[in-house]
This record gives C-alpha cells, structure tokens and sequence, in this order.
C-alpha cells in the first residue's frame, strides 16, 4: 500500500476540512453591551472578522486544507436589526461576505435568527441551507430545521434544531408555543423571562430546547450511523453538556439529548456556539463538546473562527484570534 503524501510540514493531508464561525450578530450600529450591560459588543467589526475569515478559508493553497464547507453556528445577525428595520439589509450584507468563498455554508438557527425572522421565513431564506440530497428522508420532520449530510465516506454531520420548543419563533396559537411555555414557566417565574431563575438558569426565553419527535429522529440517524460504521460530528446553536458552558447557555432538555448522543458509539463531537465565551470538554464517553467563542465580543484587531482538519483517527481545530487549537482525537 503506498503511503499518503505528506503536507509541506510533515503531516499526512487531511481526508477534509471544514471552517466554523459562530455569534457574529452584525448590526450597522456602534459598539454596545450585553442584555446584562457586563459584556461588550462590536456589532460593526463582527463583519471585519467575517471578512477576515472568508479571505483565510478561500486562500489556503493546499486543496486538502480548503474547507469543503462551512458551519456557521448560529446568530448570524444581531436582534438590534428588527428594531432597526434592517433585518433583510444586514442579513444580505453577511451573506455577501460569505459568498465570497466558494465552500457551501451549513447554516445552524439560533434566537437572533428568530428575533429577526419567523420560522416560515427562514425556512423560505437563504439560512435555510438543507436540501433533500444531504437529509435523505422522504419525509422531513414537521416545522423542524434538522438534517445531516455527508462530505466524505464514513463521515457524518447533523444540525439540529435548538429552538424546536421554544417561546421566539413560534406562533403563540401553536401547540409547541403553549408546550413550550409551560415548560419555561414551570422553572422560571420571574415576570422578566430573560432574567434566569436562579439554579435552573437554562430556562429563559432566550434558550429552547428539542421536541421528542427530533429526539426520536436524532437517534434513528445515529443509529444508522453506527450499522455503517460513521463518525458523527454534530452541530446545534445551544450546548448540551454542562461543563462545555456557562448553565444559562444550556438547552432546556440537554440531558436528554446527552442520553442519546452516549447511547451510540458513532458520535466523536458536539459543537455549539451562544456563549460568546466558549468552553470545551471531553466527556466519559470519549465525545468533543466545543463551544466556539462568539465574533460578536470579539474586539478589533483580534479573530474568532477556525478550520477543522478531520484525520481518520482526530480532528485538528486550528483556530484564529481567541479560538484555540484543538485536538479532538476520536474515542
């Protein structure tokens, strides 16, 4: 067998790569804060750092080094662009920057995206980036922003559906807006459901969680992942492991999801974004749970993205600015 040709510093090629970019949250405003005015935000610059990115991506020279395409995590713009009147305007703009690489954008729906958007319209948008070639079901499950693809034999990725139970983008005659509410109200009774309700500070209307029915289709994909003998890496706007972020971060049910993803030997990482600080952890199983830092409180003349090189045996995160490197070696 011949052995694989070694990159210029002294690596095998990877099989591919992928970039990940998370909370750029553009808005066309000055610098601000957080809901809790303890954080700040440059809503201009996030589109700097997206520029920087796009260029670093598109003008790798190794092909194997390209990123086959991109995971963008969610929060792509800022809530401010309702109040605004901006939301189409400063979508468009970071679409732009994004086409210019040439890697297809995978992306991930967080509460920004429903601050700015109904459901039905993001379903019809460009932020819709599922087709029925990469979910390969016949029948895709009901109002839910779910699927998987596959860039290479062996691999797999999902993006889930966060906000598949939650109080922003559901209609509040729906069931899943009444089923969702009484969810967040069984935990948090402050007036202001922003506020977190103290030891379960998941529970605020910024967060959500995920249907039984998506749960139910999570572990038939994973399922068949395992007969097939794939990786699985995964991809939600929310976390779902307690030591990869902050507790307010966390998805209303991520235990259950972490039942699911520990049920099945497929699975080798979890990435998230939401808390802009970020947070990484190994679990027992042997499962990556990174938490990539947001664009959004990231300050001039630093970075925050990454392309991850998938090997048959790890990933390598080489990340930029704030983003660490990482090594993700598979259980």
């Amino acid at each position: 067998m011949t052995a694989p040709a070694l990159m210029e510093d002294g690596a095998p090629p990877p099989l591919f790569s992928f970039g990940v970019i998370a909370d750029i949250q553009f808005a066309d405003k000055d610098d601000g804060f957080n809901f809790l005015r303890t954080r700040k935000r440059f809503y201009r610059n996030s589109l700097q750092i997206l520029k920087n990115a796009s260029r670093c991506w598109e003008e790798e020279e190794e092909p194997e080094r390209r990123p086959a395409f991109i995971l963008q995590l969610g929060d792509i713009i800022d809530g401010f662009n309702r109040e605004l009147s901006a939301s189409e305007r400063a979508l468009q703009t970071v679409l732009d920057e994004f086409s210019s690489c040439s890697a297809k954008v995978h992306h991930v729906w967080g509460n920004h995206e429903f601050y700015n958007f109904s459901r039905a319209a993001l379903f019809q948008s460009a932020l819709n980036s599922r087709d029925r070639g990469e979910r390969g079901e016949k029948n895709s499950l009901e109002e839910v922003y779910a699927y998987h693809f596959s860039p290479h034999p062996k691999f797999r990725f999902i993006v889930l559906d966060a906000y598949d139970l939650s109080i922003i983008g559901r209609d509040k005659s729906s069931k899943k807006f009444k089923q969702s509410m009484k969810i967040i109200t069984k935990h948090n009774h402050n007036k202001e459901l922003n506020i977190p309700p103290g030891t379960e500070a998941r529970f605020v209307n910024f967060s959500g969680g995920f249907s039984k029915d998506q749960l139910k289709w999570l572990d038939k994909v994973l399922a068949r992942a395992d007969e097939k003998q794939e990786k699985v890496a995964i991809a939600s706007h929310l976390p779902v492991h307690p030591y990869s972020a902050g507790p307010v971060c966390l998805a209303w049910n991520y235990d259950k999801v972490l039942s699911i993803l520990q049920s099945h030997k497929s699975v080798v990482c979890f990435m998230a974004g939401h808390d802009h600080y970020g947070g990484y952890h190994r679990d027992t199983y042997g499962v990556h749970h990174l938490t990539l830092q947001g664009v959004i409180e990231t300050p001039p003349f630093s970075d925050a993205f990454g392309t991850v090189h998938v090997y048959e045996d790890r990933m390598v995160l080489k990340g930029r600015g704030i983003i660490s490197d990482r090594v993700l070696m598979f259980p």
